[in-house]
């Protein structure tokens, strides 16, 4: 099997796919057609944005390997993404600066994170599955918060896969601009390397200055980097 490919759909995993499908079967049966999942990543990392994505989906997404982006490898990452973008009825993702987290807060910029994701698509689901327990607000469709829905339903894992891969994206981008930091590898979350970086060169304006790994540092070391 190729790390590039999706895995092979044996008896295992079809029966895993059918069960993590259990919440959009539920609201399929009760009359609802499209259904949405919205996820984040990025709230855990010392620097570059938050991102959200938000997919559709009008029937099952029986895509081995489909789970929680953390726990699927980047090569499969990839091609999850690229297969969930084929066959979604819809998605979108949307993204929040480090400024907006600095201004408020991690949590209040992921809910506004998947609130951009929502807006940006163009169907409108009949119901939204949100991983963890926090809804979105102003958002006039029906809602289910589901702790850990990244495992728990599929929609919801389509859409942590499209959040992760945009976000890594941004932040290998963000690695050839600022080399000294290796975002690309690091992808803005404190790894040694990355810590050892910071002590040593500052933070640059892609940090997150209030979170702890970065707000500790000189700010006379502040590093001068634009787009």
């Amino acid at each position: 099997m190729s790390r590039g490919k999706t895995r092979i759909l044996d008896e295992e995993e079809y029966d895993r796919l059918k069960r993590i499908h259990l919440f959009e079967q539920k609201l399929w049966k009760n009359g609802a057609v499209l259904i949405a999942g919205v996820d984040e990543a990025g709230r855990g990392p010392l620097a570059g944005p938050v991102v959200a994505a938000a997919v559709v989906i009008k029937e099952e997404l029986l895509l081995p390997g489909l789970n929680d982006s953390k726990l699927v490898n980047p090569a499969l990452r990839a091609a999850l993404s690229r297969e969930i973008k084929r066959k979604a009825a819809g998605w979108a993702v949307g993204i929040v600066p480090v400024g907006w987290i600095e201004k408020y807060n991690i949590h209040e910029a992921s809910i506004l994170a998947m609130k951009k994701a929502l807006e940006q698509l163009k169907v409108k689901p009949d119901h939204i599955l949100i991983d963890g327990c926090w809804p979105v607000r102003d958002v006039p469709v029906p809602q289910t918060t589901i702790v850990k829905g990244d495992t728990r339903s599929a929609v919801i894992a389509a859409a942590s896969i499209l959040a992760k891969t945009t976000r890594d994206a941004i932040m290998s981008y963000y690695g050839l601009l600022f080399p000294k930091y290796g975002f690309e590898q690091n992808k803005g979350y404190p790894t040694p390397a990355h810590l050892e970086a910071i002590a040593r060169y500052g933070p640059c304006f892609l940090h997150r200055r209030t979170f702890r790994g970065v707000k500790e540092m000189d700010s006379e070391h502040q590093v001068e980097c634009s787009f």
